[in-house]
């Protein structure tokens, strides 16, 4: 009994010890926000300010120190961050996750960011001051890896932390540019539903316009179920521990229509919620150079920026930058593919997989003139169909360090103006305000046209010599408004109007958020930072009283319980408005689901439809299929001795709708709050596993707002009881030149990555109720509220 108790007490004890020793890690692990380090080749001392969230502002004597500072402070907040995002793209995840990430692996593995950034690097001009200042960011980074603390998710893992090189900034540039994703999602999609469904399908989903016979015998063939690409890649985005860029809000109000008559930039890039978030943000102020800029984790040059003298900022273009093409392979010879030339080789690359705890994996990459074949990269495919993809990104000259670079380093409107040429994927919609009055929209990304029988929302025909030619736009003919007579520009990521008559296919978003930002900068003039901050949180829908106007009115009310009649009289008193108190968006968004399972579902399986709901296309079609009695998606093809109308089918649904929101909220529809259902949790990638949840991940909260508001908060439509956000603004800012001191910024949960630091989620609750803080640029200010950490040259 005695050796039991002696047993049980050497256990404690060694419990406790754990315990005390890990907790002592941790609070040694925290971020240093003041105090004095040396650090190695600086010229000069150099001084940061950390202010009351955490944000540093660098004071230095010439750019490179900056750069240095910059990289070790950042490292120290976001070194976990780093390491994921240099990973993703060169396929390297395995190494740390094991064969969970094999997959992501071996399809990123083969597209060739790796190839692209490693050509990139060896084209950069040595001399430049693009090249001097990264790599002084990246000496940063590799000294605070050598002497700073080792992030907790790094010795939870065993990683040996390796120097951080130009490859891997290209990299993380390489993979955001990717991310966005929605071609790879939607066009095999679309053509799954071309070959087994006809043309009729399609007329709602509006795509490019009308859709003439000419465009649908671009390729046909028999059916393939090309959706199994689509799955593929969603399943891998949806995994990843990096977030994707989504889409995105911005407007720029020139002097004219505000208080004080000086421009204010408003901008809330929309991304995938994460824990840490995507921006970190940091003031540099150099003798001949100041900025305040968002960085994503290891890259050196804000995407993001103001200073005294300008602002820009940014959103997803959604123009189309990827195509498919199936090629047709020789029967006599798997190795060759045709060509209007005779027969080609394919190219063949065999790269190496590093699993931990595994053995490795040999990848084989097979290649076509376009590009690699990704049937072969994705598990579960059929790889005889040998689809390959065409992207821009590396198929041009990649140059976008420099571009990075000269937007932040901009002289006037036309230096940054010319600087936005040098990005050829991806599109972006670049916006741009400035102290003497100028405002701009200017797009990014290499434009084409395709001959008018081709359709780039399916998969293209690898063999015609038609589908793939292209005629390459100049940089001119690029959508963009500088200094209109009308005093604003705006971009929600919605369909450009035409410019000589071609209109730009892309993955555009539904109208909803143009048309409110439009309608709300035409109708009012004297705006201040003030109603911009109550804008940019908005919860009105500008097409939603359409659209349940169209529903409700199809609606056989005979039978109607007494909570269906109480909810339709909700939905018909509606403003529109996404309020946490609100109860109508509770009953709309559960009727969308059961409105679109009941329509998709039927023709294109479970699996299908749940694709469908990831993509934009079905945010496009929901206005124009409700108001379309017409249209062939209303009938259930499984009930063969009748046809089923529009009336049928939204009242049948509408009622599936009230009963699942019995079930899940009570009989009380009073009781049916947004906020009950609305709700987001910003997740850790170590998160996930439940043990670790509580310590990394931040919330969850109730939040208002909805798709396709301009307080775009994205979920995918479900008959969950609660409605998980995935997504929405990564930061809002505004910018006022009339009192640029005192613009106002928010982060989604905090500054740093490091779960220890009170700047981990100290901005979470402000962010979810729609409140700022100050982007600080006096000096008297920032020193009177801030900790000092000097920065000594090493001897």
């Amino acid at each position: 009994m005695k050796l039991v108790k002696k047993i049980l007490l050497v256990i404690l004890f060694l419990l406790v010890l754990i315990v005390i020793v890990g907790a002592t890690y941790l609070q040694y692990s925290k971020p240093d926000y003041e105090g004095e380090f040396t650090l190695g080749n600086l010229n000069k001392e150099t001084t940061v300010y950390f202010d009351d969230y955490g944000v540093p502002h660098i004071y230095a004597e010439n750019q490179k120190d900056a750069m240095t500072t910059l990289g070790y402070v950042h490292a120290q907040d976001r070194l976990w961050q780093m390491e994921l995002m240099r990973r993703i793209a060169p396929g390297r995840l395995s190494e740390i996750f094991g064969g969970a990430a094999l997959k992501t692996d071996k399809f990123f593995g083969g597209i060739g960011i790796d190839e692209n950034s490693a050509k990139a690097v060896a084209q950069l001009d040595k001399n430049s001051q693009t090249y001097l200042l990264a790599q002084a960011y990246l000496d940063g980074i590799n000294q605070y890896i050598a002497e700073g603390k080792t992030p907790i998710e790094i010795r939870l893992l065993g990683i040996e932390q390796e120097k951080f090189t130009l490859k891997d900034v290209y990299n993380i540039f390489g993979f955001m540019s990717f991310s966005f994703a929605m071609a790879q999602k939607t066009d095999p999609l679309l053509t799954d539903i071309r070959d087994r469904f006809g043309l009729d399908y399609l007329k709602d989903f509006g795509i490019n316009g009308e859709l003439g016979t000419q465009q649908l015998q671009s390729f046909q063939g028999k059916y393939k179920e090309y959706s199994e690409i689509s799955k593929s890649v969603t399943s891998l985005l949806e995994a990843s521990p990096v977030p994707a860029f989504i889409g995105s809000n911005s407007w720029v109000i020139g002097g004219e229509k505000t208080k004080k008559g000086k421009v204010i930039l408003a901008n809330d890039p929309h991304i995938m919620y994460s824990q840490p978030g995507t921006w970190y943000e940091a003031h540099i102020v150099c003798p001949d150079y100041e900025m305040y800029g968002y960085y994503i984790a290891g890259t050196p040059f804000p995407l993001l920026g103001h200073n005294r003298e300008y602002a820009y900022g940014l959103t997803m273009f959604e123009n189309d930058d990827v195509d498919f093409f199936q090629e047709e392979e020789n029967p006599n010879n798997p190795k060759q593919y045709k060509t209007p030339d005779g027969f080609k080789n394919y190219t063949y690359q065999q790269k190496t997989i590093k699993v931990k705890d595994s053995t490795d994996v040999k990848l084989n990459v097979k290649t076509s003139q376009h590009g690699p074949i990704i049937t072969g990269l994705l598990d579960g495919l059929e790889t005889e169909k040998s689809v390959a993809m065409h992207w821009i990104y590396t198929q041009q000259k990649n140059r976008i360090l420099d571009a990075v670079y000269e937007l932040s380093h901009a002289k006037n409107l036309e230096s940054f103006h010319k600087s936005i040429e040098l990005i050829h994927a991806p599109g972006l919609n670049i916006m741009y305000g400035d102290a003497k009055g100028n405002i701009a929209w200017i797009t990014s990304g290499k434009l084409y046209k395709l001959p008018k029988s081709v359709n780039a929302n399916f998969i293209l025909n690898g063999a015609n010599g038609i589908d793939d030619k292209k005629e390459w736009l100049s940089f001119d003919q690029n959508p963009q408004a500088i200094n209109p007579p009308w005093h604003y520009v705006y971009s929600s990521n919605n369909q450009p109007t035409p410019i000589d008559g071609y209109l730009y296919p892309g993955y555009y978003l539904p109208k909803d958020r143009a048309m409110r930002i439009n309608g709300l900068l035409e109708q009012k003039n004297k705006w201040d930072k003030e109603t911009v901050s109550k804008m940019i949180v908005d919860n009105t829908s500008a097409t939603a009283q359409t659209i349940v106007g169209n529903m409700t009115k199809a609606l056989n009310i005979a039978n109607f319980s007494a909570n269906e009649n109480q909810a339709l009289t909700i939905l018909k008193d509606w403003k529109a408005t996404h309020e946490l108190n609100d109860i109508a968006p509770t009953l709309c968004n559960k009727w969308f689901y059961f409105y679109l399972k009941a329509t998709l579902e039927d023709e294109f399986g479970e699996e299908n439809f749940k694709l469908l709901l990831n993509t934009h296309i079905v945010k496009q079609m929901i206005e124009n299929q409700t108001a379309n009695a017409a249209s062939p998606w209303w009938d259930n093809v499984n009930t063969k001795d009748q046809k089923e109308t529009q009336s049928e089918i939204l009242t049948k649904s509408y009622k599936e709708a009230i009963k699942s929101l019995e079930n899940q909220l009570g009989s009380d529809v009073s009781q049916w709050q947004w906020s009950k259902v609305h709700q987001v949790t910003f997740q850790h990638p170590i998160g996930k596993v439940k043990l670790f949840s509580q310590f990394f991940n931040v919330g969850p909260f109730p939040i208002s707002g909805t798709n396709e508001v301009i307080n775009n908060q994205l979920f995918i439509y479900t008959d969950e009881a609660v409605i998980p956000v995935k997504g929405g603004p990564s930061t809002r800012r505004i910018i006022d030149f009339s009192d640029i001191e005192n613009s106002l910024s928010v982060l989604p949960t905090g500054q740093s990555g490091n779960p220890m630091s009170k700047h981990y989620s100290d901005q979470s609750e402000m962010f979810v109720n729609g409140k700022f803080r100050k982007m600080k640029l006096n000096k008297k200010e920032i020193e009177a509220t801030s900790t000092k950490l000097i920065f000594k040259p090493k001897s």
